[in-house]
């Protein structure tokens, strides 16, 4: 058996948790400092860009346009570079600006500049120097006029949004500051508080539980008292396991032929779940989740097992809904998702038509535990378990199909001859099958089908009304162990 750690070491482990979740904490507020410097960078680099273009936009190109006019023998030709690469430096500022003033002001800077540009060009196509003069003043000069104030616009803009984001920095460094402080103390003094009722409510009893288990695998059938604790799902879990021993002694004592052939076949489904291998490990699992501090799951799983004994036992029923059947295997399939998540995955698709329709408990469980045993635990890789349930005709057919290993066909033939002789093979299919045909007669059962490397399909066949006996059969039994 796997070596158990002390309640001290689940503290010590406990104790690394809240440490973890503190500097979870100080990582998410260092992420939110890193987004302000980024945004931060944005604008004085948008600042920056503008603030060295517009220093000379307007007095270069008014005078190498009044040169160009005037045709002075210092003119260097037509300033279209330099309007280009005002434009360049706007669609730029557009792409990397979200201020909406901001974003107004520089696209209001691109259209002048296109508008500048088509005068400039304008000019050019003039031959009249009068013509030229007045197109210089009225227009040119208008528009650099223009393209400067709107420069002057966004300037303004984006210095207003460095100095409201440098606030709302310092706002956020105050408020994470004292987030972490509260959040740091709180996480220290409830999980220094939860880590000793933890090893009081938690950790003991579920070693008294362990401890429990192994005297049951040893044959110990007496009823015992449940294990006292603080926990309701352990204390519910430990009634449910001595209900069930309980009911284990109670089906041994029965007497009559078919009675007793039923009962012996339920009592090997009983025993089968309450396998000491299969409790053993998931009460190790429960022990490794606590000391992981994946507390609610623990809990949650405590709450999945005690569901399933719950429902295995039925309050003495043998017959219930498929609804109730669902329910108790959707308890085993997620204890065993827990233990197996890296390999299982699986999915139940039962028509709500047939929910409310009755059949022997214990149908279905042994059949999924055979596909996760004999199927994708012996397959590489992920494994898939599809539970269906239909109505054909007059009765209702339940399969379970895996992709998992399968086998090959002297394996399957031989597997179907041992469960006609009643041989008990597999994970309780012989069982499943016989107290079917005992149930409802040998037209009714189990059918597997399989093929290597790809995976089983058992089928179950079950009338779709419940016999009348069958019914009656199952209300003397119930009074049988109520009295």
């Amino acid at each position: 058996m796997k070596k158990r750690s002390s309640i001290s070491g689940q503290i010590g482990r406990l104790l690394k948790a809240s440490v973890v979740l503190t500097l979870a904490v100080l990582i998410v507020s260092a992420a939110t400092i890193f987004s302000f410097q980024a945004r931060y960078r944005d604008l004085l680099h948008n600042i920056t860009t503008i603030s060295d273009f517009n220093r000379n936009f307007k007095e270069d190109i008014d005078l190498k346009m009044y040169y160009y006019v005037i045709e002075s023998r210092y003119s260097e030709g037509l300033p279209l570079d330099d309007v280009h690469k005002a434009q360049d430096m706007a669609e730029s500022l557009i792409g990397s600006t979200t201020d909406h003033d901001s974003l107004e002001a520089i696209k209001s800077v691109l259209e002048l500049c296109n508008n500048l540009e088509e005068r400039i060009i304008e000019i050019e196509n003039t031959d009249s120097y009068d013509e030229r003069q007045m197109q210089l003043e009225n227009n040119i000069y208008v528009l650099t006029s223009l393209i400067k104030e709107y420069m002057y616009d966004y300037l303004y803009c984006e210095a207003v949004q460095v100095s409201d984001l440098q606030d709302e920095l310092m706002r956020r460094l105050l408020i994470e500051s004292l987030v972490i402080f509260v959040v740091a103390f709180l996480v220290f003094l409830v999980m220094t508080r939860y880590s000793v009722k933890l090893g009081r409510s938690v950790a003991e009893p579920v070693e008294q539980l362990n401890k429990r288990m192994e005297e049951i695998g040893s044959g110990d059938l007496n009823v015992h008292d449940p294990v006292s604790s603080d926990v309701n799902e352990i204390e519910s879990l430990s009634a449910g396991v001595e209900q069930m021993v309980g009911r284990m002694g109670a089906l041994i004592r029965e007497s009559t032929d078919k009675q007793e052939s039923l009962r012996r076949a339920e009592l090997a489904l009983l025993q089968a779940q309450i396998n000491p291998h299969f409790l053993y490990n998931t009460l190790d699992t429960i022990i490794w989740l606590v000391e992981a501090g994946e507390n609610d799951k623990a809990v949650e799983m405590v709450s999945n097992l005690s569901d399933f004994f719950r429902h295995s036992l039925s309050n003495g029923e043998d017959i219930i809904t498929l609804a109730e059947e669902r329910w108790q295997i959707t308890s085993y399939l997620q204890i065993q998702q827990a233990r197996y998540k890296d390999i299982l995955n699986y999915c139940i698709e039962i028509d709500d038509e047939i929910l409310d329709r009755k059949v022997p408990k214990l149908t279905l469980q042994p059949l999924v535990e055979n596909a996760l045993y004999h199927g994708v635990k012996e397959k590489r890789g992920q494994g898939h378990i599809v539970i269906r349930g239909y109505l054909k005709g007059e009765d209702i057919i339940l399969t379970v199909s895996d992709d998992g290993a399968g086998m090959s066909s002297e394996r399957l033939e031989q597997l179907k001859k041992s469960m006609d002789r009643g041989e008990r093979v597999g994970f309780g299919l012989t069982t499943v099958h016989e107290r079917l045909r005992l149930f409802f007669g040998d037209e009714y059962g189990l059918n597997v089908e399989s093929t290597e490397g790809k995976g089983t399909v058992i089928t179950a066949r079950i009338p779709s009304k419940m016999p009348e006996a069958v019914i009656k059969g199952n209300a003397i039994f119930k009074n049988d162990e109520n009295d």
